[in-house]
């Protein structure tokens, strides 16, 4: 048995383990960070066999782990830094605004607000963050169980929806982001109108389930912080989500990689933080300084992240994935049905390696082609690999959450809302179809 046979197999293994995590009831993150030493390990130990079949004359094994590492770790530090920097914002309340601007008479009113507010909120927020936000909120705003079952669906296909036509809003968008395949301008201007399509469609065929007013629930808001002005709190909220928005326009300004912007804005937020609580800290045990909230970062997603990525690297570097997207181009060619494809796929499986492994599948193009900076391809995989996920509930970071949350049964969900899920899906494709033959 060939090496690169070998390599293939014990990443399809991990990937199967890393599936069905609720089975085996192991994290993922274990498995993802022992796919990748197992499958670089066989590169080292059978490389050898391979020159001059899929490897250059002139490869390294230490050039190649520090590529793909240097290439890996500009998306892990974004990750890192925008987990921390919506972290502080969230524990300083700077979140509590939306329960009030959420506020209506009807259930359909409050569904349309949720799925707008929601697909916003994503766009600057990642998708699980939203979710976790607007769920706690659903949950002052609605009593009824069933009825929040489908605000909670909303939700769902809402937040993947609106991290798709943002270069910050879903994981993906930042791998494909940081690979240079896709910019900020190029991805929101083209990917927005179908991002929308998808939400608002199924949005309107929800709305079929829900009817009357919404009854008065008493507004208990969360007492006021008491270690810092309301100044100061909408102060951290602006810069917090200020600075995450002009992430895009620091990094066109100066061409850095879009992590060194991240930084940017924690650094300048971190220090005003330490300044404000510069005063209070030994007094109030609750002051939250970001020392503190570095602890709350779920460090088993990025080393999750960290596994996908480095282990889907192997492939690349052995030339199956390359020759995993010359046969599809060979078999299927059309690049519609490629990344649909993809899309379909990414509610069964996550679609972090799914989106690793096709930006190693494809060379980079000249500008103005498919595979261009901002061609049909690149955007369409940002598109269809974030608003796939929504098919099935464990299609997504966003999905699963919710699932968690709201006890939703993946039988229920399929039953129910995947067919919706999958005529958003669908319409946002063609939307996107018409925008390139007629507009762009």
């Amino acid at each position: 048995m060939s090496t690169i046979t070998i390599i293939v197999a014990a990443f399809v293994i991990g990937y199967f383990f890393i599936a069905i995590e609720s089975v085996t009831k192991i994290n993922k993150a274990a498995i993802a960070i022992l796919m990748c030493v197992v499958c670089w390990t066989l590169l080292a130990v059978g490389h050898a066999d391979m020159l001059g079949i899929s490897l250059p004359a002139d490869w390294s094994l230490g050039h190649a782990i520090e590529k793909n590492l240097g290439e890996a770790g500009t998306t892990l530090f974004f990750l890192m830094g925008a987990m921390t920097i919506v972290e502080i914002v969230d524990q300083h309340g700077g979140f509590n605004w939306v329960r009030g601007a959420l506020a209506s008479k009807t259930k359909r009113s409050l569904l349309w607000k949720i799925a707008f507010m929601t697909a916003i909120l994503s766009a600057v927020l990642d998708n699980l963050t939203t979710s976790i936000v607007m769920i706690m909120i659903l949950r002052k705003l609605v009593q009824d169980k069933q009825d929040r079952m489908w605000f909670a669906v909303c939700v769902i296909i809402a937040a993947n929806a609106g991290g798709a036509f943002s270069p910050i809003g879903d994981v993906t968008t930042i791998m494909l982001w940081n690979g240079k395949m896709i910019t900020a301008l190029g991805v929101i201007s083209e990917i927005i109108v179908p991002s929308f399509i998808a939400f608002i469609v199924p949005t309107a065929v929800m709305q079929m389930h829900l009817h009357g007013e919404l009854p008065k629930v008493e507004d208990k808001r969360e007492a006021e912080i008491s270690y810092i002005t309301k100044v100061e709190r909408k102060l951290i909220f602006i810069l917090g989500v200020g600075g995450l928005c002009s992430v895009p326009i620091f990094h066109s300004l100066t061409e850095l990689p879009p992590f060194m912007g991240i930084l940017l804005v924690l650094a300048i937020l971190w220090t005003v933080t330490e300044i404000i609580y510069r005063r209070n800290d030994e007094h109030d045990p609750m002051a939250k300084r970001v020392t503190k909230m570095l602890t709350r970062i779920d460090m088993s997603t990025i080393l999750f992240f960290l596994g996908i990525l480095m282990a889907v690297a192997t492939l690349s570097e052995i030339g199956v994935l390359r020759a995993l997207g010359e046969w599809l181009d060979q078999t299927i060619g059309n690049h519609y049905l490629v990344t649909g494809a993809i899309g379909v796929l990414s509610s069964i499986v996550d679609n972090v390696p799914l989106v690793a492994g096709a930006m190693k599948m494809y060379p980079m193009g000249p500008l103005g082609t498919d595979f261009g900076v901002d061609g049909i391809f690149w955007q369409l995989l940002a598109y269809c690999a974030g608003v796939g996920g929504s098919m099935l509930i464990i299609g997504s970071a966003a999905g699963v959450v919710v699932m968690g949350l709201e006890k939703l049964t993946f039988g229920w969900y399929m039953k129910n809302v995947t067919w919706i899920a999958f005529v958003g899906y669908v319409a946002g494709i063609v939307c996107y179809w018409l925008e390139k033959t007629y507009i762009f």
